[in-house]
C-alpha cells in the first residue's frame, strides 16, 4: 500500500530529516541492537558506503510519520536506474572534490596547492551541473528530490555560482594554453618560451607509425607514486610560472577568492544520500536471491500490525542471501491483542521470529523497506529488549536478580506506545517461580498496553488474557525431531512435543516399564 503524499516543507533542508532541526550526528547505537542483531545489519549496510560514517543515521529512528513517508518516497525514486545513477555519479564527483581539497591541504608548493584546489572546483562544477541535468531527465516524484532539484536550479543561477563557474573555466583554460620548451643538456635544464617549435614527440610518432606492431613491449619509465611533485618538477614549474606570470597569478587569486566554494546544503546531501544508496545495494543483493522487501504502512494510532512473508534480515545476510536457507513467517496482532507469546521446541525458530518482529518495526521507523511481501506496522516511541545473557559473576547478583533488575528498568521506562521483546527469561529458577514471575510481568505489560513478543518455555503465559496470542513452532508430524522453522497462531501444546519425542525414542514412562519387564 503506497502512502499518501505529505505537505511540502518550505524548502530543501535535508534528504533524511526534512522537519525543523536535524537529528544529532553523534547518535549512539541503541541498547537493543545486539539482541535483535540490528548491529549486524548496520555493519552490512555500511560496507556499501566505504569511508563514510552512515551508522549514526541507522541509530536515529524518526519521530514524525510524515518524515517516514518522505523517506519512503525518496527510496522509491532511487530504485529507478536514472535517479540512482545520478546520485552515484554525483558521489563520484564529490569524491574527486574531496581528494582535490585534501591534496591541496597537504602539499607545500604553492603552485601545486593552487592547481589541486582548482581541480577540486572543476570537479564541483561538473558534479552539481551534472546532477541537475540528470534529475531533470529522470523526473523524480518524491518531495525530497524535487526540492533538491529546485535547490540546484536556484544555486546554479546564483551570482556566486556563476562567478565560480566562470573563473574556474577561465583560469583552467589559461593554464591549458601554456606552452614552453624544455632543453636538457647533461645536468642542466633550461626552460624557454615555445616560439613555434615543432613538437618532436608527435613528429617521431608519425615517422615511425608504419613500423608499429601490436602488442609491443612498453619501454616507458613509470613515475613512482608520491603525494606531490619532486624537487626537479617544482624547479621546472617555478620557471614556467616566471615565463607565464598572468595565468599563475590568476590561479593564486582564484584560491583566495573562492576559498569556500562548496554549498553546505549540497555537501550534506551527498553525505546523507549514502544512507539510501547503501540500503538499496544491500537489499538489491538479497532481492536477486529471491528474498522480498516491501514498503510498510506505518501507523502511530493503530496497534493492529501484520507482516506476510517476513524473515530475519541478519540471518538472511549471514546465509549469503540464499532463499533456500531463509524460512519466511507471518505475524499479526488483531483488535485488542498486544503480545505474541512464542513457545515450542528448542532450535525451532522462536528467537528468530522475535528478532524478525523487532527488526521490521525498527527498519520501518527509519523509513526503509522491510523484509516481507506486505506489512502494516506500529510507529513506536521506544523499543526495549530483554534477552538472556551470561551470568556476570563479578556482580554478585546472580542471573535471576539480573533478569529482575533489567525487567524492572524496562517496565519503568516503557509507555503504551513502546515495543517490548522478551526472550527466554527466568530459566535459572524453578518452574513454579518462573510462572509466578512471568504472570506478574505479563500483567504489568498488559496493563501498560504495549505491544511486543515474549519467547518462553512457559506455555501458561500463552493464554494469560485477551491481549496475549499464542504462536507455536511447528514440527514435522511424521518426525517430531525435525524442525520446520514455521510458526503459526495456535494454542500452546505444553509438554506435547516432549511426549512425541519420548514416544519416538521409546523412553516414556509406560514404554520404559514395558522394556524393563521385558
Amino acid at each position: 500500500m503506497r502512502p499518501e503524499a505529505v505537505a511540502a516543507p518550505p524548502g530543501f533542508t535535508s534528504i533524511l530529516f526534512p522537519g525543523p532541526g536535524r537529528a544529532p550526528r553523534e547518535a549512539r547505537e541503541p541498547a537493543f541492537f545486539p539482541d535483535l542483531n540490528l548491529d549486524q545489519i548496520v555493519r552490512a549496510a555500511s560496507s556499501f558506503a566505504p569511508g563514510r560514517e552512515i551508522a549514526p543515521f541507522f541509530h536515529t529512528p524518526l519521530d514524525a510519520g510524515d518524515d517516514i513517508v518522505f523517506r519512503q518516497e525518496v527510496l522509491r525514486d532511487l530504485e529507478s536506474q536514472a535517479s540512482r545513477g545520478a546520485m552515484e555519479d554525483f558521489s563520484r564527483g564529490m569524491r574527486a572534490v574531496r581528494e582535490g581539497l585534501e591534496r591541496a591541504d597537504k602539499l607545500s608548493f604553492p603552485h601545486e596547492k593552487d592547481r589541486w584546489f582548482l581541480a577540486a572546483a572543476e570537479a564541483w562544477c561538473k558534479a552539481v551541473e551534472g546532477l541537475l541535468a540528470a534529475l531533470r531527465e529522470a523526473g523524480p516524484a518524491s518531495q525530497g528530490l524535487r526540492l533538491l532539484e529546485d535547490l540546484l536550479a536556484g544555486y546554479l543561477a546564483s551570482p556566486a555560482y556563476r562567478a565560480l563557474a566562470t573563473d574556474t573555466r577561465d583560469v583552467a583554460s589559461a593554464l591549458h594554453a601554456i606552452r614552453y620548451g624544455l632543453l636538457v643538456e647533461d645536468a642542466r635544464v633550461t626552460i624557454r618560451p615555445c616560439e613555434g617549435q615543432e613538437d618532436y614527440g608527435a613528429t617521431i610518432e608519425r615517422t615511425f607509425a608504419k613500423f608499429r606492431r601490436e602488442p609491443a613491449k612498453d619501454y616507458r619509465v613509470r613515475f613512482t607514486s608520491q603525494p606531490g611533485m619532486n624537487h626537479v618538477e617544482v624547479a621546472v614549474l617555478e620557471r614556467v610560472a616566471l615565463l607565464h606570470p598572468a595565468p599563475f597569478r590568476a590561479l593564486s587569486d582564484f584560491r583566495l577568492k573562492h576559498v569556500d566554494f562548496q554549498d553546505e546544503r549540497l555537501v550534506r546531501f551527498e553525505e546523507e544520500v549514502q544512507f539510501y544508496l547503501a540500503w538499496l545495494s544491500l537489499t538489491g543483493r538479497l532481492r536477486l536471491a529471491g528474498l522480498p522487501f516491501c514498503y510498510p504502512e506505518v501507523s502511530r494510532t493503530s496497534k493492529e500490525v501484520r507482516c506476510r512473508g517476513g524473515y530475519d534480515l541478519a540471518l538472511a545476510l549471514a546465509s549469503s542471501g540464499k532463499e533456500a536457507t531463509v524460512v519466511p513467517n507471518d505475524f499479526d496482532l488483531r483488535w485488542s491483542e498486544r503480545i505474541l507469546v512464542v513457545s515450542g521446541p528448542n532450535q525451532g525458530g522462536k528467537t528468530t521470529f522475535a528478532r524478525m518482529f523487532g527488526q521490521a518495526h525498527y527498519l520501518a521507523a527509519l523509513g526503509l523497506t522491510v523484509p516481507g511481501v506486505e506489512a502494516r506496522l506500529f510507529h513506536f516511541d521506544r523499543m526495549f529488549s530483554h534477552f538472556e545473557t551470561a551470568e556476570d559473576v563479578g556482580s554478585g547478583n546472580g542471573r535471576l536478580r539480573d533478569d529482575l533488575v533489567r525487567m524492572r528498568g524496562i517496565l519503568e521506562e516503557a509507555s503504551p506506545d513502546s515495543i517490548v521483546i522478551v526472550n527466554e527469561v527466568f530459566s535459572s529458577t524453578t518452574l513454579a517461580d518462573a510462572v509466578l514471575l512471568g504472570r506478574r510481568i505479563m500483567a504489568r505489560l498488559s496493563g501498560l498496553d504495549a505491544i511486543g513478543v515474549w519467547v518462553t518455555f512457559l506455555h501458561e503465559l500463552a493464554s494469560f488474557d485477551e491481549k496475549t496470542v499464542s504462536v507455536v513452532c511447528l514440527v514435522d508430524p511424521a518426525d517430531p525431531a525435525r524442525r520446520t522453522w514455521k510458526l503459526k497462531r495456535r494454542p500452546a501444546g505444553g509438554p506435547a512435543h516432549a511426549l512425541l519425542l519420548a514416544e519416538k525414542r521409546r523412553v516414556t514412562y509406560a514404554l520404559l516399564k514395558e522394556r524393563i519387564r521385558g
